[in-house]
């Protein structure tokens, strides 16, 4: 997304490190990677990270957020979700085929056209990307880890947790509202948990979680 805020610590950057460090080896030649988690864990920041690492190794990796997948755009959502009820909240808001045809567009290495919202605006923008020299598609966002990808990575940390990076970040006013928006996002991100191949601790340390 566009004008998202990045609030990059050193726990962040140890625990991308770790993540890189645990990929497969040899590397594939196309790997989707999935972080999920809920608002304010540090999938953006983790997602950055990763990208940046990977290209220290000689790796072109790209950052997907899937919050461009909404079904509905950001500037509508708001008014939507008061009018339906927070029951409507889940992985029913993304536009799933959309985003699985985009994630085909990387395996096969073709261009592709892909939705990029505007923080700042709210407008949902067009992106164009040539993925033909990507080698790793770093797909983040809250239910990222449902996606059809070969490493989930979820991190651990519950929205009670992380109410200062929500702040920092501003993306949204916290009220009353918010915070029902934020328990139905937690209940959905929780039911996702036990796909992932990789756990990101409160403390930012990476275990996997296949035992």
């Amino acid at each position: 997304m566009l004008g998202d805020v990045l609030l990059i610590t050193e726990a962040h950057e140890r625990a991308a490190r770790a993540v890189v460090e645990r990929l497969p080896r040899p590397l594939p030649d196309r790997l989707v990677v999935a972080i999920g988690g809920e608002s304010g864990s540090g999938k953006s920041e983790l997602g950055h990270l990763c990208s940046r690492y990977l290209k220290e190794c000689d790796l072109r990796a790209k950052v997907l957020h899937t919050d461009n997948y909404y079904r509905v755009p950001p500037a509508d959502r708001t008014a939507h979700r008061q009018a339906v009820g927070f029951e409507s909240i889940g992985l029913a808001e993304y536009d799933w085929p959309l985003l699985e045809r985009h994630l085909d567009d990387f395996r096969q290495g073709r261009k592709s056209h892909m939705p990029c919202v505007d923080i700042l605006t709210d407008q949902v923008d067009t992106l164009q990307t040539d993925f033909a020299d990507i080698r790793v598609l770093l797909l983040e966002g809250l239910y990222a880890v449902n996606a059809a990808a070969d490493v989930r990575v979820f991190i651990d940390l519950t929205y009670h947790q992380t109410k200062k990076a929500q702040v920092l970040r501003g993306k949204e006013r916290v009220d009353e509202f918010r915070r029902g928006v934020l328990e139905a996002e937690h209940r959905a991100v929780q039911t996702l948990r036990s796909l992932a191949d990789l756990l990101v601790t409160d403390t930012y340390d990476v275990q996997d979680a296949r035992g």
